[in-house]
C-alpha cells in the first residue's frame, strides 16, 4: 500500500485532450435538453435547489473530511476522496433520478448550476479540505495546484458546452429534440469505453490496488447518498425532490476528477484509482437505488 503514493499512471497528453472533449460532449448532450425557463422556475421556488447545492458542496466535502480522519487512508487515496467530493454532480445522475421516480427537472438544474458553481467551489474545496489534513496538505504543496487553472479547466470543459447547448435548444428546438437521446447515449458509451481503454495500459496496477480502495469508495458513496437524503429530509423537502437531492449528492463527476488528477497531479496512483473506481461504483449503486425507489410513487 505504501507504494501507491509514489506510482503514477500512464496517460498521454493526447489521451487527456480526448477525455476533455468527450466530457464536453457529454455535458452538451445534457444541456440541449435545458431551457432558460427551467432556471426561471427554480428561481421562483429555489429551496430544493439551494438544499441540493448545500448538500453537494458543503455537506459531502465535510463528511469526506471526517471519513478521512476516521479511516486514515494513504495520502494519495485521501486526496482522491477529497477531490471527488469537490466535483459537481455526475452526468448520469439525471438519468438515474428519472428512473428513481424523482424530480428529473430539479436534477438537471442541479447539475447545470453545480457545474457553473464548480468553477469556484471545486478548487476551493480541494484546497480547503485537502489543506486541513496534514498528509494531503503535503501533496498539495508539492504539486502547487493553481486554483485559476482548475477553474479554467472546469469552465472550458463543462460550462462552455452547457451554454452552447442551452443556446442551441433556444434557437433550434426541433433539432435538439432529435439529437438529445442518441447523442447522450453515444457520448456516455464513448466515455465508459474510453475509461476502460485508458485503464488497459495500467491494468495490472489498477487490479493490484483496486481492492485497497474498494471498501473506502463504497463507504464514501454510501456517505454521499446518506448525507443527501438526510439533508433533504431535515429541510423537509417532498419525497419527489428528496430523491433528486439524494441521487445528485451521491453521483459525482468522476470523469472531471480524472481530468484534474492527470492534468494537475500527474496521474498520482491513489487518486486515479479512487476516481476510476468511483466512476464504476456510483453507477452500480445509483441504478440499484433507483430500482428500489421506483417501487413506490414519490409524493410531490
Amino acid at each position: 500500500m505504501t507504494g501507491i503514493d509514489d506510482i503514477t499512471l500512464n496517460f498521454s497528453p493526447a489521451s487527456l485532450m480526448l477525455l476533455n472533449a468527450i466530457l464536453a460532449v457529454v455535458m452538451f448532450s445534457i444541456a440541449i435538453d435545458l431551457k432558460p425557463e427551467d432556471f426561471h422556475r427554480l428561481r421562483r421556488a429555489p429551496k430544493p435547489l439551494i438544499v441540493g447545492l448545500f448538500s453537494q458542496f458543503l455537506v459531502l466535502p465535510a463528511l469526506t473530511f471526517l471519513m478521512v480522519l476516521a479511516t486514515q487512508p494513504r495520502p494519495s487515496i485521501a486526496l482522491g476522496l477529497i477531490l471527488v467530493a469537490a466535483c459537481p454532480g455526475g452526468n448520469i445522475s439525471n438519468f438515474i433520478t428519472h428512473r428513481a421516480g424523482g424530480n428529473a427537472a430539479l436534477s438537471v438544474s442541479m447539475t447545470a448550476v453545480a457545474t457553473v458553481g464548480a468553477i469556484l467551489l471545486t478548487p476551493v474545496n480541494i484546497a480547503l479540505w485537502g489543506g486541513l489534513y496534514g498528509p494531503t496538505r503535503d501533496i498539495l504543496r508539492e504539486t502547487a495546484i493553481d486554483p485559476v487553472q482548475v477553474a479554467l479547466t472546469v469552465g472550458l470543459m463543462l460550462v462552455l458546452p452547457l451554454v452552447l447547448g442551452v443556446r442551441l435548444n433556444m434557437r433550434r428546438p426541433a433539432l435538439t429534440a432529435r439529437l438529445h437521446r442518441p447523442l447522450q447515449a453515444l457520448s456516455m458509451a464513448i466515455f465508459f469505453a474510453f475509461i476502460v481503454l485508458a485503464l488497459a495500459s495500467n491494468w495490472d496496477f489498477f487490479l493490484g490496488y483496486a481492492g485497497a480502495v474498494a471498501g473506502l469508495v463504497v463507504l464514501h458513496n454510501a456517505l454521499a447518498l446518506g448525507g443527501g437524503w438526510a439533508v433533504a429530509t431535515l429541510a423537509r423537502l417532498s419525497p419527489f425532490n428528496r430523491r433528486a437531492v439524494t441521487i445528485e449528492t451521491g453521483i459525482q463527476n468522476s470523469g472531471l476528477g480524472l481530468v484534474l488528477i492527470f492534468a494537475f497531479f500527474g496521474g498520482l496512483g491513489g487518486m486515479a484509482v479512487v476516481a476510476a473506481f468511483w466512476g464504476i461504483w456510483h453507477a452500480i449503486s445509483g441504478i440499484a437505488l433507483a430500482a428500489i425507489m421506483s417501487r413506490t410513487v414519490a409524493e410531490r
